[in-house]
């Protein structure tokens, strides 16, 4: 067996048959229905390709493949398969495969209409595929499948936004085997076949009748409908006649050609409004409705109804349907009387309701109607299925609109009008029945000669309906007779009047009859009209079997047809009307004399005088006879007749030009073939002509002449053909002589041509009259006469006509007319003819180009010749003809296309679309030129310019065309094989033309225009839509590369090339094409990336040369990065091409530093832009969008400096936060920009948004939105200094009005901060881990503001929605390397708590609660979390010895809120609190939340009481149950003390705060009394009990000294708080200051907080974290278990945290005992407690006592509680912050409260947020003037201050924005970073006893005056700057905004000392530079 593989010769193509898996090695995964090239063959295997994934090749068995036949090119390597099958079958299996892939798609996307749209066309087509391939259609109806399947495609690909398909006769054109003319021609018409349908002038109507709905019928009924013209009162079409039965139904219901019926050949004119389709319904019957059955047995026809419906309905049912089949419902109505019948239809139109009624049963008619529009032959292609079941069809009366050669009818329609009876004695009036009969000439009745309507058959006797008692009946009742042509001489009409009794048996009386003969004597048919018969008299037994009795009488009144027998005068009387529509018979009495001509000889003049007034139909029908009479008298005598017969002949040539009978032109044609024997007519025919045309220059009237010379192309057919039949008779006899005359004809026509109108325009409309006819000359002269004498002919012809282009428009349009159907002329498609017409041709073209006239007749011109003249260099004809066009229209090509395309673009749709065909058909022929030109032609003309300015001109131009002709607006959307030929047209060109550059415009000739042209063509060449393959599909990939190459790659190399050339001369184009050349490299195409990046390295080269650096590279590439990525361009794959690239060019050079440096900034660069646009994909604004928005703004600030687009984006930024309504977000942001702009009168520019307007006029704007956005956000205090700063403004310049509004803003934000509520976000740490997260998230962590009520479960998943592919991380331990670096996302959430740096504010127990709230949440600058762990051994009994914490703070780059809901963690601090700290914080934590809660209730601040009470009864039974003593078991003992000695301190803290908490609950419980209710009286009492129990138990009998002054010092209802009796200690070596924070000290602020200890040991260590609200959350709380822990044992520090991912309940990593450790860290220290305490059991009544009054603020002992139960309360410690770097912590508490903050009045002049107080020590030298309330202080700024005087340290100057007086857009720098030290010892406060202090303030304000501002002096004091809060660059330790001033504090007057300090702290703002304004 052979294992080699060998090549197949025949086997190449095949297609699959069934799937194979490839799991075999080297298998090749096949489908059914993929085709697969086969390269080689072994052993029944393949080995071979996909077609569509020609990449990837393998093998696969052989019988799993059927092969088919197939061409190979270019055999070998790089073969390509063409299938040998029908092209249309090609196509339809590739688009079925690409629609098969697209289709499904639309499922995806829920595009369910298109979806089975498409399903159902595809599988049309499959079923037309099967019908091809089997072969065994005939030839006509193979092309009626294979347009029904080209037209599909069409549809498909048009539905589905695929190309459209160049066809010529159903296949697919090659672009490369066609002119590109012809292509566009092609293009164009399949364009406007889809775009724009002609519009049919043939119209039909489908209608199907279905029921009559009627009660009671009983009776049979017949249905007429037809076509009614309300305009003109009478019927446009025949009637459609259906027979119901008594049930109202069809009465044949198998028979639907009975039922259905179209009405057909309606014209346009028939569709408009008062064109109705009328109903009339006759019952068959008793003669009255409601008659017995024994009164008469008779059946009469009677009237039942009648209906209408408008066309108007119908149409617009149509609009709104689209072509669908609709039903209708028509009402019937029955007039009032019968004599009225006649015109029911009339007065229902007219809508005269008195007439007419509802019929007694209210019948309703159904019926289907459709419009369906084309000729009939094109709607049975259509809509077979109506021709197939059947279906009636009723014709229009009368011919329709175009008369065809074939149509034959012979139809004579009679309307039953009226008559008059005489009653005939009888008392009443008659019952009139009609009777109708078509007899011969023998008198025998005519079969079936009667029509009652389509339908039906017809009949041999109609009767017609009776009205009753009428002796005037009125009928109108029309009726059709089709009689045979033979039958119609002698045949005549006769009528029988009956009268038909209904009280006898109902038999009819026979009373009269009429007749009318059908034809005269003469041959004439009865004329149309109305027709008033004579009734005769005759009995019921009278006999009509001999009609030649009575035909001899008279039948109609007036003896109008000369009967010689008199009749006696008769009253009676009866009216018809008649209308003949007949091909064979003729009413016209002159046109029978014509073709009689021979019977009268005498009357040859007169006949042919009146010929002319022969109507043109009648004329037609008898086409042949009337020539053959006409030529008759012709041969008879041509000296005497030849005039009269040539202009009898120019009449019916001229007749036959008329739309109505235009398709008798082939008859007449056939005539002239076939019939026409005048062979001697030539010599007559040339005479009369050539008279005629001698006699055009005289003649005062020219439309006879006129008339002759439109004729003159049929004329010359029956010259020619005369002379043919002549020369066949004998045998070529007188040729000289014809040939002669014809040369004669022509001279007098070229004389006749040159004459040029002088003043008068009857010359040379005649002149335009012969122009226009004289190109249908030429195919008959070519008969007889040479190609090249009638070329020679036709040329000086042409040549005659004046060249002269200000003669009349008109002429010169015929002329140009002319002249293209020259070109369209058989004549010109012969080479030997062409080149002596040719130069003719394009002189005059040459002319009307020049002028810009005639373009649609000239680019039509062009269009053929182009088609015509083939490319074939191996032609010497075609080569000099293309010489020829190049040398006459390569110039004035160029120039039409530049005029057009820089007109106006017209405003009509109809004239816009002639601009744009006119374009595309001069492109086309300028591209068919050039791909025509050889390197010869392209040679010949660079040498043909005399000067190098010519070539310039040249150049500039086809290089501005070409930037024209690929605009993506110059050919449809859909037209790419137009656009990818016109690519390869353009590259071509590009390569000739750029050796012409390089060789006359380099070195000394260099042009920078021509260079700077050539370079943009490239770059918009390559940027082309139509060439980005990327976007293709990988079958068009594939073709397109196949045939064009990557035509991107070829012109990158071409620039590339160009531009080594340059030299020197580069310099010239940096940094102009920086931009170009950046979008060039931006293409996604390797190849072509790596030809162009190289450039920037040049650029960069030369720059460095120039002027040393290369700034403007740098500039130029920043700014064009930005807008070209936020296109959509770039990919991260060009970030790393970019960069390895540039840097390994970089490596050789001198200035490798700087280079690598601009590389790394361009890459980070890219890198943020890229994450910037696809967070923009994503419609909803998330953080992702918010937090990139937020890094790109940040690197134009501080890594690049551009200001322009750090505004651009932080505009951007602002509408995001608008979007996600981050109202406070949005402010901050837009006071970005609003703090680059000064209060100055500086115009600035148009620029984003906003006019032009003054710096001050933009800022007030600023000032006003951002307002507005804190208004919105509640972010009050911030919007009352922006209030004051702009009031400050008004103030100045005088504006009260505006001032007063400030005012009241400022009063309402006040009444707001007071009155609403705010609630308190929660804060998270989101850490962003793995490479697969954008780059400005990847690796890092970010502390997150949430929303509102939004807690950490519900944060979590809103995180992993927007980041659907991450992984949420259990454990908030910090991540491994791995995970760093692993290519997936994962997210770390967990809560954190924030630590505000504003604690004076918040201690102070007198400020609502409310107030404090918002310095408690914002500029927050660190975080932290906690997590507990034991360390050392673990006393089970006293676990508190052992449990320590772990406390990490997080300091972030910016404070939040900020311009995001989230910043980045700069830096984190962990720190390890003792157990013996942690209970400190604890207590203290307590002490102070019972401090507010007593002053709270004592100050009235309370509704009610409950939250005391809670309190206190949480602390006192915790300690009562032995919480405290399990801290004095674990820190008092001996041991304890002896082994931890530096401890001292702390312990005697500890046993401070014991004793402290002791003597605040006792002081609790005095208040408490005070305040308690009656009923919880009891309570009380238990609490004084076991608060004695707590004291004897601690050992407490009486307080020290130092705390026996109460704690709260009540003074005017005003609560005053001694602080820190004890403020610091000096440390044992008494140099460094420590900082001890008093009881009283640590803020109020903290919301959580932990009770003391109970009695009780456990198992396991527990911090239990409770809940605190604020007063009015706490006045509305209810007692409730989850509040109370009164049965807690040890307690840990309330910061103390547990290790649980998310909270204690559920988690996954909690064990059963929750035991503490590092791997099981907390993620949410709010929601869950440290360690869970196995609960104490309790009695009934102490449980029910613990529902109602538990603590929330005691620790908890249930680990199942909510999370909100388990909060804690943050509090900072000294120990845990300052980490030993820096001595910002060492200033005592009292160094605070002396100065509280105060917001001072913003000052008139200067930006606040540029304004940075800077404090150092001397600002305390000198003292104040008065003593200061301690709520007040004039040394506290507004804002976040860059130095924080609470904690002196290093002190960091933000980065900050320096403007200048001439730009709107100040720079960015970098501040310079200062020090500030204690230098003059320490910093001290003396303790005031509180009645001191009282008083001390109670002087205080009886002496001030009141001021806004403590820094004030008084009159003429200057303000000093308030700064604005801070959104970006405040240093982790500066204030936030201080608390605004209460309308009550007095102002206090500064001293010198401290203007002095103002003075020296107000830093100096750095030296603007200059930028443009905006």
């Amino acid at each position: 067996m052979s294992t080699m593989w060998i090549p197949t010769d025949n086997e190449k193509y095949g297609v699959v048959i069934s799937g194979f898996r490839g799991t075999v090695p080297h298998g090749l995964p096949l489908e059914v229905g993929d085709t697969v090239q086969i390269l080689e063959k072994c052993d029944g295997w393949y080995r071979g390709f996909v077609l569509k994934s020609p990449s990837i090749k393998g093998i696969f068995p052989a019988t799993y493949i059927h092969l088919k036949n197939a061409n190979v090119k270019n055999k070998g390597q790089f073969e390509t398969i063409i299938p040998t099958e029908d092209s249309v079958i090609t196509e339809m299996t590739g688009t079925l495969r690409e629609w098969g892939i697209m289709w499904k798609q639309l499922y995806v996307k829920n595009e369910g209409d298109l979806f089975h749209r498409l399903w159902h066309v595809m599988n049309e087509l499959l079923d037309l595929r099967r019908q091809v391939l089997v072969g065994h259609l005939t030839h006509d109806r193979m092309k009626d499948v294979k347009r029904h399947i080209t037209a599909r495609l069409d549809w498909g690909n048009e539905q589905m936004g695929l190309d459209l398909v160049p066809r010529k006769e159903f296949s697919m054109v090659d672009p490369d085997e066609i002119s590109v003319t012809e292509l566009y021609k092609l293009m164009e018409h399949r364009h406007r076949k889809k775009d724009t349908p002609i519009p049919t002038s043939t119209h039909h109507l489908f209608l199907q009748m279905k029921s009559l709905m009627c009660a009671n019928l009983g009776e049979e009924l017949e249905v007429f409908f037809s076509i009614y013209d309300s305009r003109e009162n009478h019927p446009v079409s025949e009637r459609f006649f259906v027979k119901l039965n008594k049930n109202g139904l069809p009465k044949f219901p198998e028979r639907m050609e009975r039922q259905c019926t179209l009405f057909v050949d309606l014209g346009s004119s028939d569709l408009r409004k008062d064109i109705y389709i009328t109903v009339h319904i006759i019952r068959l019957g008793r003669m009255a409705a409601g008659e017995k059955k024994n009164t008469c047995n008779a059946q009469y026809r009677r009237p039942f109804g009648c209906a209408v419906l408008s066309i108007a309905d119908l149409l617009q049912t149509e609009r709104d349907t689209r072509d669908s089949k609709e039903d209708h419902m028509l009402k019937v109505y029955m007039c009032n009387t019968e004599s009225e019948w006649y015109q029911i239809h009339e007065n229902i139109i007219k809508k005269l309701n008195a007439r007419y009624n509802l019929t007694s049963s209210n019948a309703g008619l159904s019926v289907a109607l459709q419009l369906l529009h084309g000729d009939i032959d094109q709607i049975r292609r259509e809509y077979p299925v109506l021709f197939t079941r059947g279906v009636a069809i009723t014709r229009k009366l009368g011919f329709s609109d175009i008369i065809m050669p074939g149509d034959i009818r012979n139809d004579l329609y009679v309307t039953l009008e009226r008559g008059e009876f005489e009653k005939g004695g009888k008392s009443v009036a008659r019952n009139v029945d009609v009777t109708m009969y078509v007899l011969d000439s023998e008198g025998q009745i005519l079969k079936d000669c009667i029509s009652l309507g389509s339908g039906e058959i017809p009949v041999s006797e109609h009767h017609s309906f009776v009205l009753y008692h009428n002796n005037s009946p009125r009928w109108a009742e029309l009726l059709k007779l089709p009689i045979p042509v033979d039958k119609f001489r002698g045949a005549h009409i006769r009528l029988e009047f009956r009268h038909c009794s209904t009280k006898e048996k109902g038999e009819k009386k026979l009373f009269g009859f009429s007749f009318v003969p059908l034809m005269q004597e003469d041959g004439r048919t009865l004329p149309d009209g109305i027709h008033e018969l004579l009734v005769h008299k005759c009995e019921e037994n009278t006999n009509f079997q001999d009609p030649a009795r009575y035909l001899k009488l008279q039948y109609c009144k007036g003896n109008l047809h000369g009967n010689s027998q008199p009749v006696k005068a008769s009253k009676e009387s009866f009216w018809i009307s008649s209308f003949l529509c007949s091909t064979k018979l003729t009413q016209n009495g002159d046109l029978l004399d014509f073709l009689k001509w021979r019977a009268h000889p005498e009357r040859i003049c007169d006949i042919l005088s009146k010929f002319k007034d022969i109507d043109g139909a009648e004329i037609v029908k008898f086409l042949q006879d009337t020539l053959d009479a006409l030529f008759g008298i012709l041969d008879e005598n041509p000296q005497k007749y030849g005039l009269k017969v040539f202009d009898s002949l120019v009449h019916i040539i001229n007749l036959l030009q008329d739309i109505k009978f235009q398709h008798f032109k082939p008859v007449m044609d056939t005539y002239i073939e076939s019939h026409f024997a005048g062979a001697l007519a030539y010599r007559d025919l040339i005479k009369v002509l050539k008279r005629y045309i001698d006699r055009s220059i005289e003649a005062e009237r020219q439309e006879h002449i006129q008339d002759v010379l439109r004729a003159q192309e049929y004329i010359f057919k029956y010259i020619i053909h005369s002379r043919s039949l002549y020369t066949l008779a004998t045998g070529g006899q007188n040729e000289e002589e014809f040939r002669s005359s014809i040369y004669e004809l022509f001279q007098s026509v070229r004389y006749f041509l040159s004459i040029e109108s002088q003043g008068s325009s009857i010359i040379t409309q005649t002149q335009a009259v012969f122009l226009s006819s004289f190109p249908a000359v030429y195919s008959e002269l070519l008969k007889l006469i040479d190609v090249r004498e009638v070329a020679n002919l036709v040329r000086d012809t042409l040549r005659s006509m004046p060249d002269v282009l200000h003669v009349e428009y008109s002429l010169e349009a015929v002329k140009l007319q002319c002249i293209a159907k020259t070109v369209e002329s058989q004549l010109f498609i012969n080479p030997d003819s062409r080149c002596i017409l040719l130069p003719v041709v394009l002189h005059h073209l040459h002319m009307h180009l020049q002028d810009q006239k005639d373009l649609i007749m000239c680019a039509r011109i062009l269009s053929t010749m182009f088609c015509l003249v083939k490319k074939d260099s191996s032609e010497i004809t075609a080569s000099e003809e293309v010489d020829m066009l190049v040398d006459s229209l390569l110039g004035v090509l160029l120039r039409t296309i530049l005029e057009i395309s820089n007109r106006s673009q017209p405003s009509g749709p109809t004239i816009r679309l002639q601009f744009q065909d006119v374009t595309g058909e001069f492109v086309a022929c300028l591209l068919a030129l050039l791909r025509q030109m050889t390197d010869k032609h392209y040679q010949q003309l660079l040498e043909s310019f005399a000067s190098k300015d010519g070539l310039r001109d040249f150049l500039l131009q086809i290089f501005t065309v070409f930037k024209i002709l690929i605009r993506p607006e110059m050919f449809p959307k859909d037209w790419t094989i137009m656009r990818l030929v016109t690519n390869n047209v353009i590259i071509t060109t590009i390569l000739y033309l750029s050796d012409a550059l390089r060789k006359n415009f380099l070195n000394e000739s260099f042009d920078f225009k021509v260079w700077e042209s050539y370079f943009y063509l490239a770059v918009i060449f390559i940027n082309q839509p139509c060439l980005q393959l990327e976007i293709f599909s990988p079958s068009k990939r594939k073709k397109v590369l196949e045939k064009y190459g990557d035509m991107r790659v070829m012109m990158g190399c071409e620039i590339f090339s160009m531009w080594q050339n340059l030299g020197e001369h580069k310099l010239q184009f940096i940094p102009g094409l920086i931009g170009p050349f950046l979008e060039v490299t931006l293409v996604p195409q390797a190849d072509l990336r790596n030809v162009m990046i190289p450039i920037f390295h040049d650029m960069m080269d030369w720059e460095q040369r120039r002027t040393g650096n290369f700034k403007q590279v740098e500039a130029k590439l920043i700014d064009k990065l930005d807008s070209l990525m936020s296109e959509g361009k770039g990919d991260e794959t060009y970030r790393e091409l970019f960069n390895s690239i540039l840097l390994k060019k970089i490596e050789r050079e001198t200035w490798r530093e700087s280079g690598i440096s601009l590389v790394a900034t361009v890459t980070r660069l890219m890198e943020r832009l890229l994450d910037y646009r696809d967070c923009m994909k994503v419609t909803e604004v998330d953080g992702k969008k918010i937090g990139c928005t937020v890094s790109l703004l940040n690197f134009y600030k501080t890594e690049i400096n551009k200001e322009e687009m750090y505004i651009r984006y932080i505009h951007k930024l602002y509408d995001l936060h608008l979007k996600a309504q981050n109202f406070t977000e949005a402010a901050y942001t837009l006071l970005l920009y609003d703090e680059l702009l000064e209060w100055s009168e500086r115009p600035l520019r148009e620029f984003l948004h906003y006019p032009m307007q003054t710096e001050w006029q933009r800022k007030e704007i600023l000032h006003l939105t951002i307002i507005q956005n804190f208004d919105k956000g509640k972010c009050w205090e911030n919007g009352i200094i922006l209030c004051r700063e702009l009031a400050d403004q008004y103030e100045t310049f005088y504006d009260y009005r505006n001032l007063s509004k400030m005012r009241m803003m400022e009063a309402a934000f006040y009444d707001k901060i007071m009155d609403q509520q705010r609630l308190e976000p929660e804060f998270f740490r989101v850490g962003f881990y793995g490479k697969k997260f954008p780059f400005f998230l990847r690796n890092k962590e970010f502390v997150c503001r949430g929303h509102d009520y939004e807690r950490l479960e519900a944060f979590q998943q809103r995180m992993l929605n927007e980041f659907p592919h991450a992984i949420a991380m259990q454990h908030a331990n910090q991540p491994e390397e791995t995970i760093f670096q692993a290519d997936a996302q994962y997210l770390q959430i967990y809560a954190v708590i924030p630590i505000p740096d504003n604690h004076e504010i918040l201690q102070k127990e007198a400020i609502p609660d409310h107030i404090k709230s918002f310095y408690r949440v914002n500029n927050i600058w660190r975080f932290r979390y906690d997590r507990p762990f034991h360390k050392g051994i673990k006393d089970k009994e006293n676990e508190f010895k052992s449990l320590w914490v772990e406390r990490t703070t997080l300091t972030l780059v910016q404070s939040l809120p900020g311009i995001s809901r989230w910043f980045e963690v700069d830096r984190r601090e962990v720190v390890e609190m003792s157990p013996l700290e942690n209970a400190i914080e604890v207590l203290e934590n307590k002490n102070q939340q019972l401090r507010t809660l007593i002053t709270q209730c004592q100050s009235r601040q309370m509704q009610n009481i409950n939250p005391l009470t809670m309190c206190l009864n949480g602390v006192i039974d915790a300690a009562v149950n032995g919480g405290l003593a399990r801290y004095q078991e674990a820190f008092f003992v001996k041991d304890y003390i002896l082994n931890h000695p530096e401890d001292g301190d702390k312990i005697s803290r500890l046993r401070e705060l014991m004793f402290e908490q002791a003597h605040i609950l006792e002081y609790g419980l005095a208040v408490h009394e005070k305040f308690v209710p009656q009923d919880m009286r009891p309570l009380h009492k238990k609490l004084v009990d076991q608060f004695f129990v707590m004291k004897s138990r601690l050992g407490i009998q009486d307080f020290p000294g130092y705390a026996r002054v109460s704690p709260i010092h009540l003074t005017n209802g005003s609560p005053r708080t001694c602080r820190n009796p004890t403020l610091g200690a000096v440390s044992p070596d008494g140099a460094r200051l420590v900082n001890r924070r008093s009881p009283l000290s640590y803020p109020a602020f903290n919301r959580y907080s932990s009770s003391s200890l109970s009695s009780q040991a456990s198992a396991e260590v527990s911090n239990i974290t409770g809940q605190s609200e604020s007063s009015d959350e706490v006045f509305q709380m209810q007692a409730s278990p989850s509040t109370s822990s009164l049965s807690s044992t040890h307690s840990a520090s309330p910061n103390v945290t547990s290790s649980a991912p998310s909270s204690a309940r559920g988690s996954p990593l909690l064990s059963d005992k929750h035991k503490h450790s590092r791997e099981n860290t907390c993620l949410s220290p709010r929601e869950r407690p440290c360690s869970a305490i196995y609960p104490i059991s309790m009695e009934p009544a102490q449980q029910t006592l613990t529902q109602q009054i538990g603590d929330p603020c005691m620790p908890r002992s249930d680990p199942n509680l909510s999370a909100p139960e388990k909060v804690m309360n943050p509090t900072p410690s000294s120990w845990s912050l300052d980490s030993g770097k820096e001595a910002r912590n060492c200033v005592p508490d009292s160094a605070r409260l002396v100065s509280p903050p105060v917001p001072p009045r913003p000052p008139h002049t200067g930006s606040p947020a540029k304004t940075y107080r800077s404090f150092s020590p001397q600002a305390f030298e000198t003292p104040p003037a008065h003593p200061r309330s301690p709520h007040k202080s004039s040394v506290q700024s507004l804002t976040p201050s860059p130095t924080d005087y609470q904690s002196l340290g290093p002190v960091y100057n933000s980065p900050v924005l320096s403007g200048s007086s001439s730009s709107g857009i100040s720079s960015l720098s970098r501040g310079s970073v200062t020090e500030t030290t204690l230098t003059d010892g320490t910093i001290t406060c003396t303790l005031i006893g509180s009645e001191e202090l009282i008083k001390r303030e109670n002087e205080t304000f009886a002496c001030m005056p009141p001021r806004y501002n403590l820094s004030e002096h008084g009159t003429g004091t200057s303000r000093r700057r308030a700064p604005l809060p801070h959104s970006l660059s405040v240093p982790p330790n500066a204030e936030p905004p201080a608390l605004p001033p209460k309308p009550h504090v007095l102002r206090v007057h500064r001293s010198e000392g401290e203007n002095r300090m103002d003075e020296i702290l107000v830093r100096p703002r750095s030296q603007p530079r200059k930028v443009s304004q905006l």
